[in-house]
């Protein structure tokens, strides 16, 4: 349970019909084989110990008193199983009949919690046997021990507060207001349903949906085991469809008529962070009792996937959507702004390199908007002592490939008078020299801008925004910043895009050749045999692991340790653990060191769910100190 990860299982085990000792024996053997695998908690079907299908027969008093006596083996065996387990069984209390879930830890009998929506349609017939459950828990003695009935219970790890789990079962989460909704109100992040759900066409792909869907909507784990191979098929067919999803995206899945069991870890501690961050999530815990139990910690080996590029779908259609979907709110945005200004024309430096070669890409689109020539875009190239001939070439192409003017202005001349007024070395390649050539192509953009009435459009994208990798008042600066929602890694996909897509075999080379080109701000002389000096990421870090990071810190509020823990997993095989930490590091120093120059950035469309706009999602004191993070991270070893 370490980080707010537990391990959940949703189990189908083959049964037999009213054969509640058989019934049992599976139920145990199911529990052995998943606290052999690490399991923590594990879901059974509804109507388990008995068998969904029973239908009058659950009227004969043998066979729930025999499923009460299969409920003390399984009571017993918990004793040794170290996990929560949920046990579907027909309860009788009070001169009726209740269709109940079980809650079994370390041999106690935690609650029971009854069915609630109780489906009377098509091939279901369950008022004829049950009786809509209780929602407010009362006193009961089953298999021996006293417990709570009712619906309004939350079942509450003591060592790990993450783990708060409501229940409901089967037909609950088709109702139109679920359980589970108050549940998640109440504070489960963890719902649990135990269901008998018949398989017909179509169904399955729903049952996806609604459980994926509810998990979303309530900010929280949800595991659904569902009945299968022993059921009665004398009107139905049960296909044991198991599935585990967390805050919309289902995880695991076990597909119907196959093995009948799903085993993924839940990240509970993400889901109170999602809570955290989520205004419109109000609690409302009236009228709930809360069961404390234990569960001994273990140590999780992580099993279920994590991105190493988690702002890049792995799904080749999917990242063209999204893809074409960036390139659409770059252009909107662009263009209303190109609109309001009344800008004759949209101005921008191209350098050959990647963010150049988007923003532009994003200006095409934008004059496309507005009905536009794209001669009304002047792409400048400002080469200076570091500009190579292949970054050179690359941007004319490009923009002669799109139609676009282009203007080239040396600056070496400008750039060393510059030098000469502030006593700069040509020889002393520090950090002045390079951040003199960036401040003075700004100059050469804004003033061009100005002359012709045209607006600069940035480049700079939101990697580099949240590594400070940009020049203040240089590179930094602009008048609308069309990039800056769109991570590093996310930016060469949209490039490549485009080169697959465009149709056009001038432009698809040349944006092959600056996909293929070394990242730099080529701010540096260019080596001797006049390829690039500088490249990027030898200097500030890989860019998958820096976006890795940024999407953790900023997306999820994870503290370093848990990144380093998913990091580990999402990057095995790839990064050495020392060097994840070494970046991990870098990444924090330099996110902290570095907000005074997001504290005034241009205007800038968001394209998704992580952004560093100081009028939008991060708000950051440029003066705050890293000194918890920092420690947090030197304290990780290997």
């Amino acid at each position: 349970m370490q980080y707010g990860f537990l391990r959940c299982a949703a189990f189908s085990p083959a049964l037999r019909v009213a054969d509640c000792d058989y019934n049992a024996d599976q139920i145990i053997a199911a529990m052995r084989q998943a606290a052999g695998q690490g399991v923590q908690l594990l879901c059974l079907p509804e109507l388990c110990l008995t068998g969904y299908t029973c239908s009058d027969l659950f009227l004969q008093q043998t066979l729930y008193q025999g499923a009460e006596a299969a409920l003390a083996r399984i009571l017993a065996e918990s004793r040794s199983c170290p996990l929560v387990v949920l046990v579907g069984l027909p309860v009788c209390q009070g001169g009726k009949l209740y269709n109940c879930a079980a809650v079994v830890a370390g041999g106690r009998l935690l609650g029971l919690v009854p069915k609630r929506h109780l489906p009377n349609y098509g091939e279901f017939y369950e008022h004829r046997h049950f009786a809509p459950g209780p929602r407010q828990p009362v006193a009961v003695t089953v298999a021996g021990q006293p417990t709570r009935m009712g619906t309004d219970q939350l079942f509450v790890c003591a060592e790990m507060p993450e783990l708060v789990l409501g229940v409901e079962i089967c037909e609950d989460l088709w109702a139109p207001v679920p359980p589970s909704c108050a549940h998640a109100l109440a504070g489960a992040t963890l719902v649990c349903n135990l269901s008998a759900s018949d398989e017909t066409v179509g169904k399955a792909a729903y049952r996806r949906e609604l459980v994926a869907g509810q998990s979303g909507r309530l900010l929280c784990g949800y595991v659904y085991a569902d009945a299968g191979h022993g059921e009665s098929t004398t009107d139905m067919t049960f296909a044991g469809h198991d599935l585990i999803a967390e805050n919309g995206a289902l995880l695991a899945e076990a597909a119907p008529f196959g093995p009948g069991r799903a085993v993924t870890e839940l990240d509970l501690g993400r889901l109170v962070q999602e809570r955290v961050r989520s205004t419109t999530f109000v609690p409302d815990p009236a009228g709930y009792e809360t069961v404390p139990f234990h569960l001994q910690p273990v140590e999780l080996t992580l099993t279920r996937p994590f991105s190493p590029t988690p702002f890049v779908p792995a799904d080749d259609a999917a990242r063209a959507e999204r893809c074409e979907l960036i390139l659409r709110i770059q252009a909107e945005g662009l263009a209303k702004r190109l609109e309001h200004t009344r800008a004759a024309c949209a101005v921008l430096g191209i350098s050959g390199g990647l963010d150049s070669c988007l923003a532009l890409l994003a200006a095409v689109r934008a004059c496309r908007v507005l009905g536009r020539s794209p001669r009304d875009i002047v792409a400048i190239t400002m080469p200076c002592f570091g500009t190579t001939r292949r970054t050179r070439s690359n941007a004319e192409l490009l923009c002669e490939a799109l139609g676009v003017q282009f203007v080239e202005i040396n600056i070496a001349e400008t750039v060393k008078r510059h030098f000469a007024d502030i006593g700069q070395q040509l020889t002393d390649y520090d950090v002045t020299f390079e951040n003199g050539q960036a401040r003075v192509r700004t100059l050469e953009l804004m003033d061009y801008a100005n002359k012709h009435g045209g607006l600069v459009v940035g480049t700079g994208d939101l990697s580099e925004l949240a590594l400070g990798w940009a020049t203040y008042n240089g590179d930094h600066m602009s008048m609308y910043g069309v990039n800056a929602g769109v991570p590093k890694t996310l930016v060469r996909h949209i490039v490549r895009y485009v080169a697959d897509s465009c149709g056009d075999e001038a432009l698809q080379k040349v944006l092959l050749d600056i996909l293929d080109t070394p990242v730099s701000p080529e701010l540096l002389p260019a080596a001797e045999d006049g390829t690039i000096a500088q490249q990027t990421e030898q200097l500030v870090g890989p860019y998958e692991l820096h976006d890795f990071y940024l999407y953790y810190v900023l997306r999820l509020g994870f503290g370093p340790a848990k990144i380093y823990h998913i990091a580990k997993a999402a990057f095995a095989g790839r990064y050495e653990p020392k060097v994840l930490l070494y970046w991990l590091r870098s990444f924090y120093r330099r996110f902290f060191a570095q907000q005074f120059k997001r504290s005034c950035l241009p205007d800038g469309p968001k394209v998704g769910s992580v952004t560093l706009s100081p009028r939008g999602d991060w708000r950051m004191p440029s003066d705050a100190c890293s000194a918890l993070w920092l420690a947090e991270v030197d304290a990780l070893t290997e």
